[in-house]
């Protein structure tokens, strides 16, 4: 099958194809030898969404890159958009012309500015206007975002828009450039570069709501993530892309999720059947009892060392507030840590405090909550043991950088380069950088919340084997999760919350993704 799939994707062609907005052939890009892409092709069709799928390292942010003008290609690879040949490095203005636009993972928006004001960011850094007429700007903005059902008050600050609503600006943005710079062509192409990592899974099906409805009002679209399910539901077709060569082609109605993740690892990986060997666990040796706050009721749990428990619910049940307000990140109206010897009350508990107890917290946003992007690698994971690796008030460089090549061999955190930007790496690099971080302080609670958001089905193995490490080290762990698939693979037992309460627990052989799933959906 891989064969045949392969081959659809290979057939390029200089023909102007007038059923594609997109049709790329001949695509190479090396960086020191090193081949990101090899021959790669791309065929997007009007009116579709096309996924585009990927370990990290596979040649997919390459690819966009090169679209977006910020890598240009090796050679002269064919590339018409609409019906026209493009010219690499594509500008700014070129892909206005050309009907693309792009929305990143972290979508461009700027905290200090109104809906509004990033409403038409694009139009005030590369236009020359000397008048704004904002009354009838807002009027306009108003208008569109009833267009598409969208709650946005364009006088507000961006700052009091919740996730999925700067999502939705983001996109909605887009599209409405390409609708004013192309009105007398196509709608043009939207290629969303991970738009979903640090979102619920509520606020994934606005977004896909939205982007249907944007196509459906004639636009093409690109939706690069490393989520199959969320590809396998919102896509037409999909390309995936291993090693920088084409893996395959494919309808997505037409594919299981297996066969989708043997095109992305070549080889077959069933995470839904995952689990954990069986363990002889010890006596419980810490404890939260009566935690409440957020949306939590009351929550106690008693956790053995080498315990990996999972939280999980529907979104608002609380499950998530618990590992927040158990590390002091988020304020507990009640409650107590017990670990060891050591017992602290939770109102009164500090992310210092919790550190200083052996316990520590993983966040969901790993890039705004559990590291520095603009430093590096060696910077990040050495910020917890300074002071055990370096002695004395000088930093000692050579040590720093020897433990970071140290960890991220351990950790298999790619690239080997401690002095590269922790941001410049790939979601699950950077999560295996914030796990390396952390699990070299011997914690006795690992605190985890989506561990595997935004990562992709390589790395979600590699982080379920550091999980697993960990806890055969004697951690024990709490995660919070949405995702049942992963509870499944990692965990001995799973609480299932409803309306701040554990209403049932699965242990052991009753741990399955169809388990959780009833056991979230089961009426009371």
């Amino acid at each position: 099958m891989e064969a045949a799939l392969g081959s659809t994707a290979a057939q390029g062609s200089e023909a102007l194809d007038t059923s594609l907005v997109l049709q790329i052939d001949g695509l190479h890009k090396s960086f020191g030898g090193v081949k990101a892409l090899d021959h790669v092709s791309l065929a997007v069709r009007h009116g579709e969404v096309h996924g585009l799928l990927g370990q990290n390292g596979s040649g997919k942010s390459t690819l966009i890159k090169i679209l977006s003008g910020f890598y240009d290609a090796d050679g002269e690879p064919s590339i018409i958009i609409d019906g026209r040949r493009a010219r690499l490095p594509v500008s700014p203005e070129a892909l206005r012309q050309h009907g693309v636009s792009f929305v990143h993972q972290h979508l461009g928006l700027l905290p200090s500015l109104t809906v509004l004001e990033n409403l038409l960011l694009l139009d005030l850094a590369i236009e020359n206007r000397w008048f704004m007429d904002w009354r009838a700007e807002a009027r306009r903005a108003r208008e569109l975002f009833d267009r598409y059902g969208l709650r946005l008050d364009p006088l507000s600050s961006l700052s009091r828009l919740s996730p999925v609503e700067r999502a939705q600006l983001a996109i909605v943005r887009a599209f409405d450039q390409l609708r004013r710079s192309n009105a007398e062509r196509s709608r043009g192409l939207l290629i969303l570069d991970e738009p979903t990592p640090f979102l619920p899974a509520h606020d994934v099906e606005a977004l896909f709501k939205l982007i249907r409805e944007i196509v459906a009002d004639g636009a093409s679209v690109i939706f690069v993530s490393h989520d199959i399910d969320e590809v396998l539901e919102i896509t037409d077709r999909a390309t995936v892309l291993r090693d920088g060569r084409v893996a395959g082609v494919f309808e997505t109605a037409a594919m299981t999720k297996a066969e989708v993740i043997r095109l992305i690892v070549g080889r077959h990986v069933d995470l839904e059947r995952m689990r954990p060997p069986a363990k002889a666990l010890p006596k419980p040796s810490l404890s939260i009892a009566g935690l409440s706050g957020g949306a939590v009721g009351s929550f106690s749990v008693d956790l053995r060392a080498g315990e990996v428990v999972g939280l999980t619910g529907l979104i608002g049940s609380g499950y998530s507030d618990v590992i927040y307000m158990a590390f002091g990140a988020t304020p507990a109206q009640s409650g107590t840590l017990d670990i060891a010897d050591d017992r602290v009350e939770l109102g009164r508990m500090s992310p210092r405090r919790a550190i200083g107890m052996g316990c520590i917290l993983i966040p969901g946003d790993r890039l705004a909550s559990g590291a520095v992007p603009g430093l590096t690698v060696s910077e990040n994971l050495n910020q917890p043991v300074l002071s055990r690796v370096t002695r004395g008030w000088a930093l000692a460089q050579a040590a720093l950088i020897r433990n970071a090549r140290v960890l991220a061999n351990r950790f298999d955190v790619r690239p080997r380069d401690p002095t590269r930007l922790l941001g410049a790496l790939s979601g699950g690099n950077q999560q295996k950088a914030l796990l390396a971080k952390w699990f070299q302080t011997d914690p006795r609670l690992i605190l985890l919340d989506e561990p595997t958001q935004g990562v992709d089905v390589g790395a979600r193995t590699q982080v379920f084997e550091a999980i697993a490490a960990a806890a055969r080290s004697g951690a024990s762990i709490l995660c919070a999760s949405s995702d049942y698939e992963q509870l499944t693979a990692i965990c001995d037992r799973v609480l299932v919350f409803k309306r701040g309460m554990v209403t049932e627990e699965l242990i052991g052989d009753r741990i399955s993704k169809s388990a959780i799933a009833q056991a979230c959906y089961r009426a009371d």
